[in-house]
């Protein structure tokens, strides 16, 4: 057993889940890790669940019905959730500003693990590409929480330490009940702007002479492009199984969900490769 089980597996006992653990079922392991609180257990768990579904340790029973844990999504007691605005701007010529920008880069990856778990155990009766291709996002986004959260630790600070705000999960409830509403607006629109705004940070951090966190932000951006990528190919799968124009079906779903709208700068060549079609892109850019 390597350090990452061991440390996972003495963890459970006092995770406040109930159950004896997450099982060998993908989707119900998803919920049971969508539920932890401790943010590096989550992280942790989820990297392993990755790794025994890769090994053919798991099953997937895709039509299964699966009752939602009453602690979705399980969160630690800080960071403190505000109102967007409410979130303190922070000088980037100070350590404490350079850690509060990082402190929300690592708590929107944080809320990005719940989003992917709770695309794979939310929603039934889709191929079992679907799933695979979520567990991958939920390991990379935890991957993703593990560097920016020992970053902080080198800065002097730790993940909770500020305020932070909860707009990502909110509209991953608000599509909860539509599996192609879910496809369209969190990673196509919400994850869509982190492509248009990291290169901005990242210069930023650069700037003020970070170039650990700039590397980090190399390395998100490009595994976020395949994120939003897995989005648009499920986007347009769901789109075709219900004989749907695309683009129709996503402008009615941003208004009927109230989706942000979308401002430039765009980050354009990262959308093309993210999928986006040059239509899409036009309307963008109009």
């Amino acid at each position: 057993m390597n350090s990452q089980s061991s440390a996972v597996n003495s963890s459970l006992a006092g995770s406040g889940l109930t159950g004896s653990g997450p099982g060998t079922e993908l989707r119900r392991a998803a919920m049971y890790w969508l539920a932890q609180t401790d943010a590096r257990l989550k992280a942790a768990g989820v990297r392993e669940l990755r790794e025994g579904w890769l090994r053919n340790e798991l099953s997937l029973d895709a039509s299964a019905p699966i009752a939602e844990s009453a602690n979705i999504p399980g969160r630690p007691d800080k960071p403190e959730l505000v109102a967007p605005l409410q979130v303190k701007r922070r000088a980037m010529n100070t350590l404490e500003g350079r850690a509060a920008l990082i402190h929300a880069l690592a708590h929107i990856e944080f809320n990005a693990i719940n989003l992917a778990l709770d695309a794979v155990w939310r929603f039934p009766d889709m191929p079992a590409a679907y799933y695979s291709d979520w567990l991958q996002v939920a390991q990379e986004e935890a991957y993703h929480f593990g560097l920016l959260a020992d970053h902080l630790v080198a800065l002097g600070f730790q993940y909770g330490d500020f305020s932070a705000h909860n707009s990502l999960w909110e509209l991953t409830e608000r599509t909860a009940g539509d599996v192609l509403a879910r496809m369209a607006l969190v990673p196509r629109t919400m994850e869509a702007r982190g492509l248009d705004a990291t290169p901005a940070v990242r210069a930023k951090l650069a700037q003020a002479g970070d170039t650990a966190a700039a590397g980090i932000l190399d390395i998100i951006l490009r595994d976020e492009i395949g994120h939003v990528g897995i989005g648009n190919r499920w986007f347009a799968y769901l789109c075709e199984q219900r004989r749907l124009d695309p683009l129709a079906a996503y402008d009615a779903l941003a208004r009927q969900y109230r989706a942000p709208q979308m401002r430039p700068p765009f980050n354009i060549e990262a959308r093309r490769a993210a999928g986006f079609s040059e239509a899409e892109l036009k309307i963008l850019q109009a």
